[in-house]
């Protein structure tokens, strides 16, 4: 094989690859075998034919597509190899020369991993954000605690509903007298002044009794999401199946004892403070990460082919599919509920997709000129942290599996943790 590269455009090379005869017709050979099957000669039991009758009935081109192929399944890797190449998509391949006994030559145009040119990503001088603990966060949390483990009783029989009671109800909704899709429910727990539902459609309910029945009248908001419903005016009619109240726990020592390892309410307080400054901390420090790579990536000229930033888009609706599903809906209810399309979302996702594609082109230019790289007791260790985070109980079983199957994520997840602290600790605070 022989390759020769030429570059044709901004981030776009052209291979011409040259394959022997001999390894053509091996190719052809190979072609033959996989395809005799598919042709009926007079004289010969089906599939039986040498290769030469059936070039002869039906032309050596027959078998071109699959030698063609396996040729350039060959020889196309080897290529890039020899010159360093980095494809990001599959290549455009026009044939220039073919025939029997004759060289196979084709050429191989591709898209390639753009060019990066550094600026400076060593003493940034970046803000870092710092949270402190509000005396409102902290109660909050504490309310939360408290409503978690409220008891819920029933209410009397001739009780009527209050805001913060809990109404069991049966509802239908109805636009211009025609009931709509989603807008029925049997046996729903609503809480009342909770904002669940839309408009004042739970400050109607107040007064109410159990077994009483009540039209409801609201609009949906002119952004609700649905065509069909935005900006409507809606009809609900509610049934009221029962009336419930929560019983808040005393917030009290004893309260902490029952929630929690502590013995006092300000025991547990305190603890709830520190956890919540540690979780303040770390956002900080993730928010000035962040904001570090991101003034690395400002310093940097690189033209990112749009084919990148396609695949990341691809990607991103990928994984936002695979979130619905756990969800139990699919990307069209999303589009659906959303008014919106799968152009529409990849269009809004450009921009993520395109800052995504930068970041990772700089952060692996930086590890190439601090010639930064993974050591085998660092892969050992990522994949160990892995597989506790799988839950196997055979941590060192999985690691080995995770080095031979991962290993090539392992080495850049721990090489862009290097390249990522090599910047923070380079870089400058400023208030």
């Amino acid at each position: 094989m022989k390759a020769n590269m030429e570059k044709i455009e901004k981030n776009v090379v052209k291979l011409e690859i040259t394959v022997e005869a001999e390894k053509f017709v091996e190719a052809m050979k190979k072609s033959y075998a996989k395809n005799a099957k598919k042709f009926n000669i007079p004289g010969f039991r089906k599939g039986k034919a040498p290769m030469n009758i059936i070039k002869r009935h039906y032309g050596e081109g027959v078998f071109y597509e699959d030698a063609i192929n396996i040729c350039c399944d060959n020889t196309y890797p080897e290529a890039l190899k020899e010159y360093d190449i980095k494809p990001v998509d599959y290549p455009e391949i026009d044939v220039v020369e073919i025939g029997e006994g004759k060289d196979f030559i084709y050429t191989a145009k591709v898209t390639v991993v753009p060019e990066v040119e550094l600026g400076e990503y060593k003493g940034l001088e970046v803000k870092k954000n710092t949270y402190e603990v509000k005396e409102e966060e902290l109660e909050n949390k504490l309310k939360g605690m408290q409503e978690r483990n409220a008891r819920i009783e029933t209410k009397d029989e001739n009780a009527t509903i209050e805001k913060g009671n809990i109404a069991i109800i049966d509802f239908k909704g109805f636009v211009d007298d025609v009931a709509f899709e989603g807008g029925e429910g049997y046996d729903y727990s609503l809480e009342i002044g909770s904002g669940t539902f839309i408009d004042n459609f739970e400050d109607q309910l107040i007064g109410l009794k159990k077994d009483e029945e009540k039209d409801v009248n609201v609009k949906f908001p002119e952004e609700y999401g649905r065509e069909d419903l935005n900006g409507k005016a809606a009809t609900f009619k509610v049934k009221i199946k029962e009336i419930k109240v929560k019983e808040l726990p005393a917030m009290d020592d004893e309260f902490a004892k029952e929630v929690s390892e502590f013995d006092t309410l300000d025991q547990l307080k305190a603890d709830m403070k520190k956890k919540m400054e540690e979780e303040n901390e770390l956002r900080a420090t993730r928010e000035f990460e962040e904001a570090v790579i991101d003034a690395a990536c400002e310093n940097v000229k690189v033209d990112i082919p749009e084919v990148m930033v396609k695949k990341e888009v691809d990607n991103m609706l990928r994984d936002l599919e695979m979130r619905l599903r756990y969800q139990g809906l699919d990307l069209n209810t999303y589009y659906q509920y959303t008014n919106s399309s799968e152009e529409k979302v990849r269009d809004y996702m450009k921009d993520t997709a395109a800052k995504r594609v930068k970041t990772e082109l700089v952060i692996n230019e930086i590890a190439k000129a601090e010639k930064i790289e993974a050591t085998e007791e660092e892969l050992m260790e990522r994949a160990k942290e892995m597989a506790k985070q799988y839950g196997d109980k055979d941590i060192e079983k999985t690691a080995k599996l995770l080095m031979d199957s991962q290993k090539s994520f392992l080495k850049m997840d721990v090489a862009n943790e290097k390249v990522i602290k090599l910047l923070v600790d380079n870089s400058k605070v400023i208030a």
